[in-house]
């Protein structure tokens, strides 16, 4: 079944449901209030006919005066009541033709033409629940005021009958409304699924933006943006492999060439030696090329490669100044570290794999720079912040935004993975790297790292 069939069929159930109960509640509340107006009724009508009973009594009929009218407060469902005279004995007494009362005439009857067959005794004691009844003392002996339960019935029956017609058009109203407002929220959904199925298709640039408000507009822009990811990751994945094959090709096709050479004999004497040097120095990068690519592939699967632990930031810069400095020698840089001794620079992540990413990016600089290269560490913001620049020619603003992708390679670059594994490591640790142009000229490496608690 559909969802939007189920949820109407969920909200009809529930309208059902509610309205039935909220009909029996209305039926007994409605009795309740009209046997209680009824039963108020009855005693002011009691006490008005009383009042004229009692004036009847002082009247000496040979005077022929006439009766005085009464006037009481009476509602509607005081029609239907009857008035009965009776003696001690129980015997009726004969009074005036008839009592007038504001908006109703009350008939003073015989016990017979009221009651019928019902003892009167069973009404005064309230044993039939037939009748209302008040009861009270007039000179002539016993007023009862009686209103039969069924004419109340057939009021409230009628009312409730015209309530439950109000519920019937009010609950089919609003299934309509329902059933319009289910179908404006579960279209939007119905088009996320269509896109979610481009999705599981892995067609990720087919995917549209599903427009839509609240939590489901949420949704569907998450999904869009997934989507996007998703072809952008696709694309550099097989601009990957693309890459990949190139960089691996061109060393092993110098090997093989060199090496077929020197087996055919087109090669002599020291030229012989050269293509040996040759064949190492290619074996020697495409050893780098596939460690660093296994390196790249184990930071993005693995869990286990990466081993955290708090360390000192200060030893770590110390080392990767050692480790550099031959190079700083040999083409004649200079070095410039600048940090607090003071300040407790410690982090939480993997030592040696963090040492790795700073040793990319001096070596990066050390290509780049003219004559001098910065590093500089300290506390920003609660953050540990480390900055490596150079005063080279910078990055070109058409590379700076793929600059950290895999086989990205700029002026006098090596494999195009160093800044890649660098990113990965930084990212492993919790941190982030930017980079950019200094106003001065140069490019600059921006790390940021939460401080170890």
């Amino acid at each position: 079944m559909k969802l939007v069939h189920q949820i109407n069929l969920a909200f009809g159930a529930a309208l059902v449901l509610v309205l039935s109960i909220t009909a029996v509640l209305i039926h007994f509340v409605l009795l309740d209030h009209f046997m209680g107006t009824q039963k108020e009724d009855m005693k002011k009508m009691g006490a008005a006919l009383t009042a004229t009973l009692e004036q009847e009594a002082t009247i000496r009929p040979a005077t022929g005066a006439v009766l005085p009218t009464i006037t009481a407060a009476v509602t509607p469902a005081a029609v239907g009541m009857s008035a009965i005279v009776t003696d001690p004995k129980g015997n009726d007494v004969k009074t005036g033709e008839a009592i007038s009362l504001h908006a109703a005439a009350i008939k003073v009857s015989s016990r017979a033409d009221a009651v019928q067959t019902t003892d009167l005794q069973q009404i005064w004691n309230g044993t039939d629940q037939r009748f209302l009844v008040n009861v009270s003392a007039v000179p002539q002996g016993t007023l009862t005021l009686l209103t039969p339960v069924s004419k109340i019935r057939e009021i409230e029956r009628a009312l409730l009958d015209r309530l439950l017609l109000v519920f019937g058009v009010g609950g089919v109203l609003m299934l309509v409304l329902s059933h319009v407002i289910t179908r404006k929220l579960i279209k939007p959904l119905m088009k996320l699924k269509e896109e979610l199925t481009k999705v599981k298709g892995r067609q990720f640039s087919n995917v549209n933006l599903v427009k839509a408000g609240g939590e489901i507009g949420s949704v569907a822009q998450t999904v869009y943006e997934m989507a996007g990811e998703l072809n952008r990751f696709n694309h550099a994945q097989k601009q990957f492999f693309q890459n990949a094959s190139h960089e691996l090709k061109s060393p092993l096709m110098s090997i093989s060439g060199y090496a077929e050479g020197i087996r055919d004999g087109v090669f002599e004497g020291e030229q012989i030696r050269k293509g040996l040097d040759i064949i190492l120095s290619e074996s020697g990068r495409l050893k780098n090329i596939v460690t660093e690519i296994t390196l790249l592939a184990k930071l993005d699967s693995e869990e286990d490669i990466y081993q955290p632990s708090v360390i000192s930031l200060k030893e770590l810069l110390m080392e990767t100044i050692e480790r550099i400095n031959p190079m700083l020698v040999k083409k004649e840089i200079k070095l410039h570290p600048h940090y607090n001794e003071h300040e407790p620079l410690t982090i939480h992540a993997d030592r040696d794999k963090l040492l790795q990413a700073l040793l990319n990016l001096a070596s990066n600089a050390i290509r780049h720079a003219n004559n001098h290269i910065y590093i500089h560490a300290g506390i920003s913001k609660g953050r540990i912040e480390i900055m490596v620049s150079d005063d080279g020619s910078g990055i070109s603003e058409e590379l700076l935004p793929h600059l950290f992708h895999r086989f990205v390679k700029g002026k006098d670059g090596e494999t195009g993975l160093g800044l890649a594994i660098s990113r990965a490591i930084v990212e492993r640790c919790g941190g982030r790297i930017q980079a950019g142009n200094r106003k001065e000229g140069g490019a600059i490496f921006s790390l940021g790292f939460p401080a170890a608690v």
